[in-house]
């Protein structure tokens, strides 16, 4: 079982990745109180992971709440219905949630931590391959708003974050390739060995081959821990994990939140990060070709949906969190392994990327 740690000082914390660890109990012995524990998930994982999880945890007496699934419920409805029944079941300042499924219940979860009683202690235990990757890690919480997704949140570490990989099984291959998305995302900021050994492994992991799985999630887990214990609060290096999403973001919310997943749009975004690059001389066109590829490979889309205009992609992208003093700036790679923010560009290059042009 690989065990990460996040290095923040008094905020750090383990990551556990492996398979049946939803239960091992003792992973977070000390770290729960009896009757203070709070299981939040949603109405898809409940049915398959919820009382496995409460019995594990059966000596601290867990309450559980099924939230609805998917992207348009993570808004302040589904916020105020978490603090709700917080309130309701007398939940103190030793209480401690415990956010169980995808991005979205670790998102809400997370927020919903950070805000209630003025903050309170949270536990990762993601289901989906994007959260173990990615949204459970680094202490990003946040819900969507009509203007924009993650808009609105705070920066809240969790205690621990256990990353059941036999959860992986039950996931539909649309979920398994855009959890691949970031995977792929951080080779490309960071490593182009990973990048390499991706290119090698696509297949394995669209099986999800255990060994496979593990090595890539630990890997890219290692790479973002990296970063986050160096700049937890995004203000320099950890900007570059956003590598695909001022893009992506723009297409989620331009679209509607839940019509296309996450990674699919992150990935589209990757390729258009990549084709401001070439433009910019900043790489080859052989590597924006081997992006692609692996992309596609991968099982995800390397353009928008044609029914997104530039001038409305472009409308959302204004609105993004890297936005500095009225100027947009994005993350693009130089070369695979390395990646920058630059708001130094042409808009007239970005306006080529938004509507395909060739390059």
């Amino acid at each position: 079982m690989p065990t990460l740690t996040v290095q923040l000082g008094t905020r750090s914390y383990s990551i556990h990745i492996g398979a049946g660890l939803l239960a091992r109990a003792e992973l977070l012995e000390g770290q729960l109180q009896k009757d203070a524990v709070c299981i939040i998930t949603d109405d898809n994982v409940a049915p398959l992971y919820l009382h496995k999880l409460s019995q594990a945890l059966a000596a601290f007496a867990p309450r559980s709440l099924v939230l609805p699934h998917g992207e348009p419920h993570k808004n302040w409805r589904t916020l105020d219905f978490i603090f709700r029944f917080l309130l309701k079941n007398s939940f103190g300042r030793d209480a401690t949630l415990i956010a169980l499924g995808g991005g979205v219940v670790g998102d809400l979860t997370g927020f919903a931590a950070a805000c209630y009683q003025r903050g309170i202690s949270h536990i990762q235990i993601p289901t989906t391959l994007l959260a173990q990757v990615d949204s459970s890690v680094g202490g990003k919480t946040a819900i969507n708003h009509r203007h924009g997704k993650n808009m609105i949140g705070a920066f809240h570490q969790p205690l621990a974050v256990i990353a059941d990989t036999a959860t992986l099984t039950t996931l539909p291959p649309r979920e398994v390739s855009a959890g691949l998305a970031e995977i792929i995302k951080c080779g490309l900021i960071s490593d182009e060995d990973f990048f390499l050994w991706l290119e090698t492994h696509v297949q394995e992991l669209l099986a999800l081959d255990p060994e496979t799985c593990v090595h890539a999630i630990t890997r890219a887990c290692e790479i973002k821990v990296a970063i986050v214990s160096e700049d937890e609060r995004e203000q320099g290096r950890r900007a570059l994990l956003n590598l695909g999403h001022t893009f992506g973001h723009a297409i989620e919310s331009a679209l509607g939140y839940g019509e296309w997943l996450h990674g699919e749009a992150v990935a589209a975004g990757i390729a258009m990060a990549a084709d401001m690059a070439v433009r910019m001389d900043w790489l080859k066109a052989a590597e924006y070709r081997r992006i692609c590829r692996l992309l596609e490979r991968a099982g995800l889309p390397c353009k928008p949906p044609a029914s997104l205009t530039p001038m409305r992609i472009l409308e959302h992208m204004r609105r993004d969190k890297k936005v500095r003093s009225g100027r947009l700036r994005l993350v693009l790679p130089k070369g695979i392994g390395q990646a920058v923010v630059s708001d130094d560009f042409d808009v007239k290059m970005l306006g080529d990327t938004l509507a395909g042009r060739p390059v």
